[in-house]
């Protein structure tokens, strides 16, 4: 589908990128009218999206709520946030016309949207008392997500990634010597699966925590998460699957046995292929992992549980199209999905910018996906797509035929 925007004609893929990267701004009386019929919450804990009318699923982050919630976990001073201030702005707004919600850019309508029916989700606790806001997200239609189920060692040793707001939280949090977020337990997470499951038509589940020193201690975490998720209704289920995204270990044996406890995809992702950016951008990774062990346990997943089994997520916008570009084939010529999440600026630059790409930047990476999932058949996760990811949108409305 095609939208009109800047006096130029866009389809869903690049307004979708546009959006995520840029944000917008919901008028009060969209969440006074419509939050307690639709997912739509003055909560930037609440991972908020929006459906364009072809049903692309996009990221709704309200900036206004957004940078407040960034400001209390960085504890960053008034003149921190003054440096960056013109970058924290959006021409894209939410407004009502009548009843039906609208997207606007610079005052001018884009396009008519929709958004998911309301849930109780956001409402609830488990059995040891912990929240799921903050904890766990719904994202899009069929997926709840743990975005860092476990603190980041690379962050708290002062080597966070530029672009992760988690990251971000617990190299803070270190350097003022305060203690860490609390790991939510196998119950925890077993339960808030069920509830989604039951409740939010959920069938599908990503599971992420941060990198850790010892291999041995995210094994142990990922192990007890898959062990408690035994038998659950998202395991039991055949129309979703089961994303773990991991530091890659150093033993393959380790992936054999995700793999057996109910792991779908496995997911270690690279995010910046140029390896001089990557040193600066991502320094833990690049430091104390390095590309090459990456590429070593995707090629050991593709090779033995076959194409589409491992994928590495880019973060589409930190790096020159060519060199992503190189990455993304490099993986796909080995069966190895690359996926793409557009890179969300606001609150947390890299390399001293919170500045986004132009569209040329998303409409050439949008051709160039679209090409290799189509040369080398590749279907990347998603279903009907997530928040931030555009490869799963890219797959369904672009590939070549």
């Amino acid at each position: 589908m095609n939208y009109t925007w800047n006096k130029q004609t866009i389809d869903s893929v690049e307004l979708k990128s546009l959006l995520v990267s840029r944000g917008l701004k919901v008028d009060k009386d969209v969440y006074r009218r419509l939050g307690k019929s639709y997912r739509i919450y003055p909560n930037a804990l609440t991972c908020n999206c929006l459906l364009l009318p072809d049903d692309t699923i996009c990221m709704a982050t309200d900036l206004g709520f957004h940078l407040s919630t960034l400001s209390s976990m960085f504890s960053w001073d008034n003149l921190k946030l003054l440096k960056y201030m013109n970058d924290m702005t959006t021409d894209f707004q939410v407004v009502l016309d009548g009843d039906q919600p609208v997207l606007l850019y610079q005052k001018e309508p884009v396009t008519p949207i929709r958004f998911l029916p309301g849930t109780d989700f956001y409402l609830q606790k488990t059995s040891s008392g912990m929240p799921y806001a903050g904890n766990a997200v719904l994202q899009g239609r069929e997926w709840v997500a743990f975005q860092c189920l476990w603190p980041c060692e690379y962050a708290q040793a002062g080597y966070s990634c530029q672009y992760c707001f988690s990251g971000g939280q617990f190299e803070s949090l270190a350097k003022r010597k305060k203690p860490m977020p609390f790991i939510p337990s196998p119950q925890d997470v077993r339960e808030v699966s069920d509830y989604a499951a039951a409740n939010c038509h959920v069938t599908s589940m990503e599971i992420t925590g941060g990198s850790t020193f010892d291999a041995s201690v995210e094994e142990k975490h990922i192990t007890s998460y898959l062990d408690a998720l035994q038998n659950s209704p998202l395991m039991r289920r055949k129309d979703g699957e089961i994303l773990l995204f991991i530091t890659p270990p150093k033993q393959t044996d380790v992936l054999d046995r995700y793999f057996a406890l109910g792991a779908d995809r496995i997911a270690c992702s690279i995010e910046v292929w140029d390896e001089t950016l990557a040193s600066e951008i991502m320094p833990g990774k690049h430091r104390f992992t390095g590309r090459e062990r990456h590429l070593q346990a995707l090629t050991y997943i593709a090779e033995k549980y076959g194409s589409g089994k491992a994928f590495s997520n880019f973060i589409i916008g930190l790096e020159p199209i060519e060199s992503l570009t190189q990455g993304a084939t490099y993986l796909a010529e080995r069966g190895i999905i690359p996926t793409a999440s557009v890179w969300m600026p606001f609150g947390k630059p890299v390399r001293g910018s919170m500045k986004p790409p132009e569209l040329d930047y998303y409409r050439r990476t949008k051709e160039m996906l679209a090409g290799l999932y189509e040369k080398y058949q590749l279907q990347p996760p998603g279903g009907s797509g997530l928040n931030v990811c555009i490869d799963a949108d890219i797959k369904r409305w672009c590939s070549q035929s």
